[in-house]
């Protein structure tokens, strides 16, 4: 049964001028992990936003509650390159509050723009 979706938007160049304008943002945004590509990279700001409007969507599927923490939720890619979320803290209570069991994420970046849809399952 689909609990929630939701979909976000992030202009990637306007994303990147507000991590190049806020140093501790990534920081509050992400998790180590997110930051690096599996070879040890940083991250492309295109790959970070995507991540960005994936935690967006996210929270969106779960009804846009307040006192969500963006690090308590982590998008990953798995070998096969499907991108997964994990979630932990604030997210993963009101993800067991509402009974989400599963996650679908999709996330893809063109003409300046990422984009994500994350659909939560219970």
């Amino acid at each position: 049964m689909i609990i929630g979706v939701g979909i976000d938007v992030a202009e990637i160049e306007r994303f990147g001028a507000a991590l190049e304008r806020t140093p501790g943002m990534a920081d509050r945004l992400f998790v180590a992990d997110e930051l690096l590509l599996p070879g040890g990279e940083r991250r492309g700001i295109a790959s970070l936003a995507a991540r960005f409007a994936a935690k967006e969507a996210l929270a969106k599927a779960l009804g846009a509650p307040g006192g969500l923490r963006w690090t308590d939720a982590e998008v990953f890619v798995e070998e096969s390159g499907q991108p997964r979320v994990r979630v932990s803290g604030t997210v993963a209570e009101r993800a067991a509050a509402l009974g989400v069991r599963t996650w679908h994420v999709s996330l893809s970046h063109d003409a300046g723009v990422a984009s994500a849809v994350v659909i939560a399952e219970g």
